[in-house]
């Protein structure tokens, strides 16, 4: 077995307190529960009682075989301490973080992403039930082995629109880099004559769309930011909210260069990028890197505006991995799917967690070449 997903949990009732611990490692394409561990552990913190959680997934995963793990928690001080970001103060926790580390040694490569609360529901209530069993309770339902808890019951059922958020995600307008085929992710190449023939385009469709939008979000860098500013004024005259989290996939040493260059110049390392999200281009950032910031600046939308819409203007990789989420859809999709200068894609989002796909790439308002 080449690669699983570790989701672990850890908690105390009281900090220290009754304390518990609940992990599950995954099939990372299908999502399938392989493995479950959880255990009661006396009266302890919560700091203890999540390490506890990540180490016992990290043994699970071994048992399995794994080479690669990607490790998800909602703790964001394990997840920072374990990625070497922030130092371990704390001394009762230096044995559990170097118990940790002697574990990923085992691996090939280990990732840890901070995930929030309800998307790691299944190891959260695994973590629950332990707490439960040290402080004596009856014990909670848990969710089956093979389900996902965070998934929404399926329907074919229409929802109201008025009740979804709608993103409309608005890649930036072409540049020079666009039509000589040149990776551009963080260098700030602005749009050309052509491009913001685009942007002007697409703001007029935006404003058909949704004549009625709550606010316009862009990666800082001004491809995006001169598109969003053509949108915003089709609307009304909104103000350009820059967001981080939506600038584009670090390319490293690839900035710049042709996609025959790359594939000239770092043939094992382009061969190895392609193959897993977990890698990076050679001083640049994994797409698990820019997943992680997409799937937060979207759970940050979905929770600002409640039943309202918001345009987004962003680059190829964050579209495609925020489609790829709301898809349900592997990795495989991220090379399957090719999105246009100025193309603009749809996606509503319900509060319950359902998720509708509307469009993707539409481009019939763009000038012909």
């Amino acid at each position: 077995m080449r690669a699983v997903v570790v989701e672990a949990d850890g908690g105390s009732r009281g900090n220290p307190g009754p304390a518990g611990y609940g992990a599950v490692v995954r099939d990372p394409d299908s999502g399938e529960v392989l493995l479950e561990r959880s255990e009661a552990i006396g009266t302890t913190t919560n700091n203890v009682a999540e390490y506890r959680g990540l180490i016992a997934g990290l043994e699970a995963a071994a048992e399995l075989g794994a080479a690669r793990v990607e490790a998800r928690m909602d703790s964001k001080l394990v997840v920072e301490q374990m990625s070497g970001r922030w130092q371990i103060k704390h001394p009762g926790l230096r044995p559990l973080a170097a118990r940790a580390a002697a574990l990923v040694d085992r691996f090939d490569a280990v990732t840890f992403s901070w995930i929030p609360r309800e998307r790691n529901r299944h190891a959260d209530a695994l973590a629950n039930a332990a707490m439960d069993a040290a402080a004596g309770k009856p014990p909670r339902q848990v969710p089956d082995a093979g389900t996902d808890p965070t998934a929404v019951k399926p329907t074919w059922e229409p929802r109201p629109s008025t009740t979804a958020t709608r993103l409309i995600l608005v890649r930036h307008g072409e540049t020079e880099w666009t039509a000589q085929g040149r990776y551009a992710g963080r260098a700030d190449v602005p749009l050309s004559d052509r491009g913001r023939e685009q942007a002007a385009a697409t703001a007029v469709r935006v404003a058909e769309l949704a004549p009625a939008v709550a606010a316009v979000v862009s990666s800082p860098l001004s491809r995006c930011t001169a598109t969003a500013e053509a949108i915003a004024g089709a609307l009304g005259g909104l103000p350009v909210r820059p967001e981080a989290d939506w600038v584009e996939c670090d390319f490293g040493d690839w900035d710049g260069k042709t996609f025959a260059e790359v594939r000239e110049g770092w043939p094992g390392e382009l061969d190895a990028w392609l193959a897993s999200t977990r890698v990076a281009p050679p001083g640049g950032e994994p797409f698990t890197a820019v997943g992680q910031r997409v799937e937060r600046a979207v759970t940050a939308l979905r929770e600002a505006y409640p039943g309202e819409t918001v345009v987004v203007v962003s680059h190829v990789s964050p579209i495609k991995l925020a489609l790829r989420d709301a898809l349900a859809a592997s990795d495989a999709f991220l090379h399957r799917l090719f999105l246009d200068a100025a193309g603009v894609s749809m996606l509503d989002m319900w509060p319950d967690g359902g998720i509708a796909v509307r469009s993707v790439n539409d481009t019939a308002h763009l000038p012909a070449r």
